[in-house]
């Protein structure tokens, strides 16, 4: 297949649709996930219930075997049509949050906007790996990171100026718009889907997830490396501040400078994951990402700004492989019966030990210094991607398994 990846996906005109409506939603997406903390610390003036808007939209990643489930029972296409149609709807009730009494409106919202989104991941990935070329699946996955990330340097920028001019109604009415333009796009996908049995409760059935990536020896060694993956990221991103001040001597307005190298990292991975991905296991493609991550981690212990903004490249560009590998993984050794609840369950199960250690991570650097939490990190992240590496073999995880 000749061509650029973003040419080969834009031609599929499935695949084209899908990453339109994960840009159009991811702007809106990333424009509320900063103006939502904003919005509550100038109602309230508080700093705790400002942090607590990301955990109430992180919150919901618990439930994602549950909400994956559906995904697996429902008619995917309508799913992701009906969802945001209705998390447009959702936002738009966010103009009746006035004064500070009225600011658990807005944390409702939050929590019911997490678990859309939950949702909508789910739908997106099963109906992408039945829908889209297998041969296209790691160059989808990785624009749809560039996409992401593209989206987090440009719309908080975008959020935040249209808080401060109009207000937080003006943003959510402008998030409300993205999910109801996304919706009209994947209405129009061009798939057809098979019928899927009613909705049950079956004993084990929001399980399933979990007991595919256990049994899968392609999954296996993905999932838990880019836990562990995640879990040293947690960590870093909590000594962030730290570094800035102890480390660089520089003030925390710094720390966006860092961010945006560091995104700028992972849209450039996101180019390239697919032509990579089609010369490398999926294995060795992650633990590479990791190896990268864990070194540019590891000299953020040395005070120069230059060492620094190239850790911070090395950081986006290295990290997203693992998660770009591993979902493309999941999405190619799945079963479709299974498929959204494995996505779901393999979501929950990378998110989780970010959030974990992020709170661990903000206890740790008031006791330890930033540069032994680096070395700690360092160690770690490499020692995790020497041991997927040793277990990587050619050719594996390179088909999808039977439905």
């Amino acid at each position: 297949m000749g061509g650029s990846a973003v040419g080969r996906v834009l031609r599929d005109r499935t695949a084209g649709r899908c990453l339109a409506g994960v840009v159009v939603s991811g702007f809106g997406t990333s424009a509320m996930w900063l103006t939502a903390g904003i919005w509550v610390k100038s109602l309230t003036g508080s700093n705790s219930l400002a942090a607590l808007t990301v955990c109430a939209m992180w919150a919901p990643v618990l439930a994602g075997p549950a909400l994956g489930a559906l995904a697996d029972r429902l008619p995917r296409r309508a799913l992701l049509v009906r969802v945001n149609l209705a998390l447009a709807c959702l936002l738009a009730s966010l103009v009746l949050v006035g004064p500070a009494g009225s600011v658990w409106l807005l944390f409702v919202v939050l929590v019911l906007y997490g678990a859309g989104g939950v949702l909508l991941d789910a739908a997106e990935s099963a109906l992408v790996a039945r829908a889209v070329d297998t041969r296209l699946l790691a160059d989808f996955n990785g624009l749809r990171m560039t996409a992401n990330e593209g989206m987090k340097l440009v719309a908080p920028l975008a959020g935040a100026g249209l808080y401060t001019r109009f207000g937080g109604p003006a943003v959510a009415l402008l998030d409300a718009a993205t999910c109801a333009l996304a919706a009209l796009i994947f209405a129009r996908l061009p798939v057809r889907e098979p019928a899927r049995p009613p909705v049950g409760a079956r004993r084990g059935e929001l399980a399933a997830g979990l007991r595919r990536v256990r049994t899968s020896a392609a999954l296996r060694p993905l999932v838990a490396a880019g836990a562990a993956t995640m879990l040293v990221a947690g960590v870093n991103g909590a000594v962030t501040y730290a570094y800035v001040d102890d480390v660089l001597g520089r003030t925390p307005a710094y720390a966006g400078v860092l961010y945006a190298v560091q995104g700028a990292g992972s849209v450039a991975v996101g180019l390239l994951a697919g032509p990579l991905l089609r010369r490398l296991p999926e294995r060795v493609f992650a633990a590479g990402g990791m190896a990268l991550f864990g070194l540019a981690v590891g000299a953020r212990a040395l005070p120069q700004d230059a060492v620094a903004l190239a850790a911070s490249a090395a950081i986006g560009f290295g990290l997203p492989c693992v998660l770009v590998a591993t979902m493309t993984a999941v999405q190619r050794e799945t079963p479709d019966a299974v498929l959204g609840r494995t996505s779901a369950t393999v979501g929950s199960l990378l998110t989780a030990p970010n959030a974990v250690a992020l709170a661990v991570g903000a206890g740790l650097v008031a006791v330890v210094d930033v540069r032994v939490l680096s070395a700690v990190c360092r160690v770690a992240g490499v020692c995790a991607a020497g041991a997927l590496a040793r277990r990587a073999r050619p050719g594996r995880g390179r088909s999808r398994a039977p439905g």
